[in-house]
């Protein structure tokens, strides 16, 4: 498994406070972290940085997380890109809409930012594991 140095994600969140904390979290923990304040901005990033993982909020000016998330998913290059949803939600209906929707996995706001962390190496480590898994078939 790759070191967290390795990792490049996107935090996509028009609330800059939010962003603030997730970022800082993700830095100190040894993550290569890259910001988006709308779903436009978001899915510009994403084509420049070609993230390892997007950490999308859902209400956003310009395109909801809804939007870039049809967009992510639409592309060959972005559809396998792993998503944690953002969600102002209760619980339940954000745990709803964000599977339906196609994400790895949802966090409701607010949050620790323990769990929050917790969940993101989880989500790269499964999705490292799956790479592993493909590369020993000849």
């Amino acid at each position: 498994m790759r070191s967290k140095k390795g990792y490049k994600i996107l935090v996509v969140d028009d609330e800059k406070a939010i962003v603030d904390v997730i970022r800082t979290n993700l830095e100190y923990e040894g993550y290569d972290v890259v910001t988006a304040y709308d779903g436009l901005e978001a899915l510009e990033k994403v084509d420049q940085e070609k993230p390892d993982l997007v950490i999308l909020d859902i209400m956003m000016p310009k395109l909801d997380g809804y939007e870039v998330l049809q967009a992510l998913r639409g592309q060959p290059e972005t559809q396998d890109i792993p998503v944690i949803v953002l969600t102002a939600y209760p619980s339940d209906v954000g745990a709803m809409a964000a599977f339906r929707h196609d994400v790895d996995s949802y966090l409701s706001k607010p949050f620790q930012p323990e769990e929050m962390l917790s969940l993101v190496e989880r989500i790269l480590s499964e999705e490292e594991s799956s790479h592993s898994e493909g590369d020993d078939e000849p």
